[in-house]
């Protein structure tokens, strides 16, 4: 199984879990994982951590900007030259199924504004997240995507949000919580030592 995970993932493990882990479980087992390949950062994920809520995940996930820990795991995972599977197919797909038709109209986009926005979604870290996964796919691979992100909500922004695309594509998403619970050996003690 090879999961790849978003930056706003990223971002919850290390703001509303690792302050719980004392013992450093966590921090260890996402260590471990990643070293392996099987936790996947892509390149436009580090990216966004280093920038998101001043950095705090690569701060607090040290080892994301540890050179010779980045050497040695191949992180991060480079995606700029992927291309979809069936590249025609899918950008058909991106056209008629990712993109909010309502939004779209709302917003009146000429021709030239609807592809320059296209563009850098095509090029942003969730698509590019995406299209890893339809090549792990049909490379054999098992293939689950973290996210935070909600299939609904989508924010008034023009194209759908990961879980949505996902499931149009027959990629499986997860949240956090979801994917720590099919892990083995996680155990974490939320006792309060006062008492």
């Amino acid at each position: 199984m090879k999961v790849v995970i978003d930056t706003s993932s990223l971002l919850s493990l290390v703001r509303y879990y690792l302050p719980f882990d004392k013992k450093g479980v966590l921090f260890q087992f996402f260590r471990e994982k990643i070293e392996l390949g099987e936790i996947i950062v892509i390149d436009k994920v580090l990216d966004e951590c280093t920038y998101t809520a001043k950095g705090i995940v690569v701060k607090t996930l040290d080892y994301l900007k540890d050179k010779k820990f980045l050497k040695a795991a191949k992180v991060p995972y480079r995606t700029d030259a992927l291309l979809a599977p069936s590249p025609a197919k899918f950008l058909r797909q991106f056209d008629n199924q990712f993109v909010n038709t309502v939004i779209r109209r709302q917003r009146k986009l000429t021709e030239t504004e609807y592809e320059s926005q296209k563009n850098a979604f095509m090029n942003g870290a969730d698509m590019r997240q995406i299209i890893l996964g339809l090549n792990l796919q049909k490379g054999g691979e098992e293939v689950i995507l973290i996210t935070e992100e909600t299939e609904s909500s989508n924010d008034n922004k023009l194209f759908k949000k990961i879980p949505a695309i996902c499931k149009e594509l027959d990629i499986e998403t997860l949240t956090l919580p979801e994917l720590l619970t099919k892990y083995e050996g996680i155990d974490i003690d939320f006792n309060n030592s006062n008492q």
